[in-house]
């Protein structure tokens, strides 16, 4: 994603965010409040999820020499071996505690983390656990004018012909030498178009892609893929300082909260939105933009329990990401001959970067399958092969 910006445009500053114990603007104070609350646990996690991001970060060199996996199990299991296993099989909980970390620390600093990013507690597989307490450590940027910006750069730089529609089937014969055909909806009625490769890159299952395979032999499997719904209410308006304990406005300086696992609380996170772009500052004790992460709609009732004045109020119900349930199951990348299928990868963890890596391997197996380079595809010991030819 960074190449990306990189070719396209500019990446803009992090947007700052709390724990759920209360920061202080001076860092070294942050440091010892945390050491005096979790002992070492906070330094110990930025090394285990280093540890963990330094094996899957071998991925991009394996694709900048052209090597593809025909599986997301064979993918996952080069770069991490029976590491990335046991995470994929066990809660995050379990791995943490299994490496040793604090039930105190798991509660109150890595499920809030779970909750922000996921909507969901530590019950999540380990290795989207370690994705999410990546995303929360410092180093994180944003895209000026919006994460959108990279998708529609995209498009515009590969000179792709895009169809404004949704796909609603694509029959084949069943021959491998057959032409996809996909039929799709537009604004000018049902049409569609023949295709000798066919890359399907949206979740598929009835509340999502909702696409429809016909004439396969064999046919496409069904996989179980639910989605977990996250509502997002976007609200402007004044904080409802005292609901979080603050008499005092003025005393409140918190630019986000996140809530740990307590059954009495019907919301994930909130947090002020600040444009892109903006280096942040002083939390603004007028009216501002807050967004809130909850499993339901938001009531009046809780909204006025939040706000002591808005004016204006924006809810969008979002399937965001799997329902995680370790063990996970992968559906297959190649779902027949020259159809293939990125999104599985979602089932380890979700991430723009994610469904980047997913793609990238899903053009390269394609591409090594078309034209008969077995040699790239599912190799063995990459990690020392690729350090021998250095």
């Amino acid at each position: 994603m960074k190449h990306f910006v990189k070719e396209l445009g500019e990446h803009g500053p992090p947007h700052p965010g709390e724990f759920v114990f209360e920061e202080s603007s001076w860092s070294f104070i942050n440091l010892l409040k945390l050491l005096w609350h979790y002992g070492l646990n906070p330094l110990r996690m930025s090394m285990w999820v280093e540890d963990i991001l330094d094996k899957f970060m071998r991925i991009y060199r394996y694709q900048m020499h052209d090597y593809a996996f025909s599986s997301n199990e064979r993918l996952l299991q080069t770069l991490g071996g029976d590491d990335f296993t046991r995470l994929l099989n066990q809660t995050i909980d379990e791995a943490m505690q299994k490496a040793g970390f604090s039930q105190k620390f798991i509660n109150e600093v890595v499920c809030p983390a779970m909750r922000v990013n996921y909507g969901q507690g530590v019950t999540i597989n380990g290795f989207v656990g370690a994705v999410s307490l990546a995303g929360v450590q410092s180093g994180l940027w944003s895209v000026k004018g919006g994460n959108k910006l990279v998708c529609s750069g995209l498009i515009y730089s590969s000179k792709a012909e895009v169809i404004p529609g949704t796909v609603v089937c694509s029959p084949s014969a069943g021959d491998p030498a057959t032409l996809y055909h996909v039929t799709y909806n537009t604004s000018s009625g049902l049409t569609g178009d023949t295709y000798d490769i066919v890359i399907i890159a949206a979740p598929l299952g009835r509340k999502m892609a909702n696409i429809t395979f016909r004439n396969f032999d064999p046919p496409i499997p069904q996989f179980p893929n639910p989605y977990h719904q996250t509502v997002t209410t976007l609200v402007h308006g004044r904080l409802n300082t005292s609901f979080f304990g603050y008499r005092d406005p003025q005393a409140f300086h918190l630019g986000a909260i996140f809530t740990t696992n307590n059954p009495k609380l019907f919301i994930n996170s909130l947090g002020v939105v600040s444009p892109v772009g903006d280096a942040g500052g002083e939390l603004p004790l007028r009216s501002a933009v807050w967004k809130v992460f909850s499993k339901e709609e938001l009531t009046k009732e809780q909204l006025g329990l939040l706000f002591s004045s808005y004016d204006a109020v924006k809810v969008k119900r979002w399937l965001a990401y799997p329902q995680y349930r370790p063990p996970e199951k992968f559906p297959p990348i190649v779902l027949h001959e020259q159809l293939y299928y990125l999104n599985g990868l979602e089932r380890a963890a979700s991430a723009m970067e994610m469904s980047a890596i997913a793609a990238r391997n899903a053009a390269l197996l394609a591409f090594h399958r078309w034209h008969g380079h077995d040699h790239s595809v599912d190799q063995e010991d990459l990690h020392e092969k690729l350090k021998t030819e250095l």
